[in-house]
């Protein structure tokens, strides 16, 4: 037997991306069979970056509306985070440039993936590939705040690296993504340590 063998796929829905139920039966580390059935949510892959400036010490972020936060405890479903997008069958290079420009207003230059890591594997296909860019406050070329004819409200916010980790400290900042590459920074001296 193979370790895997999927053994029926349901789709449940394609409203807005896709929601599977899977049965597939497997074989265990200790050799024992088992059969199981789960839901698996794919919505693409994805891409964020944190910008951020070394003369200013600072980091450029986004606050938008999340209902599934706000379903789960979140008293206003906003949350702070980093400039992100779905591939959208671009590479991750440039699905960041893109949505750098259409949520944040800055062309950003020379990108550095870092990393990239699955969000929530037990229940969404997702991959997410993270960047770093520098920005430069003269590259701005709009307001940002996202397209309005997708729902899109966000604020830009831009703020000094070190209270962008003291959010992180507070429970302000609450998004996976924007945790890892602000510790991603803070670990790599991208900018300078808070006293």
């Amino acid at each position: 037997m193979q370790a895997l063998e999927l053994l029926d796929s349901q789709l449940l829905s394609d409203n807005w991306y896709h929601l599977h139920k899977h049965t597939y039966r497997r074989q265990q580390r200790d050799g024992q069979v088992v059969t199981q059935t789960r839901e698996v949510y794919d919505r693409g892959n994805g891409a964020a970056v944190l910008l951020y400036n070394r003369a200013r010490q600072s980091v450029v972020l986004t606050r938008q509306f999340r209902l599934p936060t706000y379903l789960n405890g979140n008293p206003d479903g906003l949350l702070i985070e980093a400039c992100a997008g779905l591939l959208d069958d671009d590479a991750p290079e440039d699905c960041i440039r893109r949505e750098a420009i259409e949520e944040t207003g800055y062309q950003v230059g020379a990108v550095r993936k870092v990393f990239e890591a699955y969000m929530s594997p037990g229940a969404v296909t997702e991959v997410l590939h993270l960047f770093v860019a520098e920005y430069d406050p003269a590259a701005r070329e709009g307001e940002g705040g996202g397209l309005a004819h997708e729902g899109e409200d966000i604020e830009v916010l831009e703020m000094p690296f070190a209270a962008a980790l003291e959010s992180v400290r507070k429970g302000e900042i609450r998004d996976a993504k924007t945790i890892m590459l602000l510790q991603y920074a803070q670990l790599n001296a991208l900018l300078e340590m808070p006293a």
